[in-house]
């Protein structure tokens, strides 16, 4: 079995599909609403532990109901979850689900963020094939760097944004214009640049070129959430594993595709 990690963030989420938007001031009947840990970090360990790899997941959360809850349904999920615990409170969520499966979000608090000083084992990180890297000071993104493989999102960036460890890929949604630029400020820290593009598929530069196809989603496409971060496990695990780049892409591509046909996290 593959042992990948993921270092990031988690947030528990109330998602609530609308059949429309509300106008200010107006008030609309939501028609099922539920609560999933989610976040980046979250997105992306439980669809690695779904591919079957066995996942580490070092973040923090608050002492509270909201915290226990989105590390016990993650797993739940077959995710070996590393806890710090913060004084803040977890980091909510909410998600508003559209008829055409699009997300707006509007985020409750404080990002909580592991680092390399909390009591977490980080020796599991020297085994590991591969890391995931969404969130964390830059002491925990020198211990990820033990990992055959390093990717990372630029939403890492205060732990990114100083001197440190080169990174093998950092992917990032080229239609989110805060990780475009902030992909472009970093770009001197990755050997590759993985840009997604929704429905266009995507593309990657830096020590060779390419571009990928969109998968096509295997039903109905319902929810945009989780979307990208899909992407970025199956696109991890794959490096991990010695694929190509091109198969790389094509393995986040599906997961990606999949990810389009559920409705809250995946």
């Amino acid at each position: 079995m593959t042992r990948v990690a993921v270092v990031g963030h988690v947030e528990w989420v109330d998602f609530i599909p609308v059949e429309r938007y509300p106008d200010r001031g107006e008030v609309v009947h939501a028609r099922q609403a539920f609560t999933r840990a989610a976040g980046g970090g979250g997105v992306v360990a439980a669809v690695l532990a779904e591919l079957g790899a066995e996942v580490d997941f070092f973040c923090a959360v608050g002492d509270d109901d909201d915290g226990r809850a989105a590390a016990g349904q993650l797993a739940e999920r077959g995710v070996e979850v590393h806890i710090a615990r913060r004084r803040q409170p977890t980091r909510r969520a909410v998600t508003l689900l559209d008829r055409e499966g699009e997300r707006t979000i509007v985020t409750v608090g404080e990002r909580l963020e592991p680092v390399g000083s909390d009591p977490l084992p980080w020796e599991r990180l020297r085994d590991a094939q591969g890391v995931y890297f969404t969130a964390g000071d830059e002491r925990a993104l020198g211990l990820a760097r033990q990992a055959g493989v390093v990717v990372a999102s630029p939403r890492g960036r205060s732990a990114l944004a100083g001197p440190g460890p080169q990174l093998d890929a950092l992917v990032f949604s080229s239609r989110d214009e805060d990780e475009r630029d902030w992909a472009a400020d970093l770009a001197h820290r990755a050997r590759l640049l993985v840009a997604t593009e929704g429905a266009a598929g995507g593309h990657w530069w830096g020590e060779c070129s390419g571009r990928w196809v969109a998968a096509p989603p295997p039903g109905e496409p319902r929810d945009a959430y989780g979307c990208g971060d899909s992407f970025a496990a199956g696109f991890t695990l794959a490096l991990a594993t010695g694929a190509s780049i091109p198969e790389a892409a094509a393995s986040g591509a599906r997961c990606a595709a999949l990810c389009l046909t559920r409705v809250g996290a995946p």
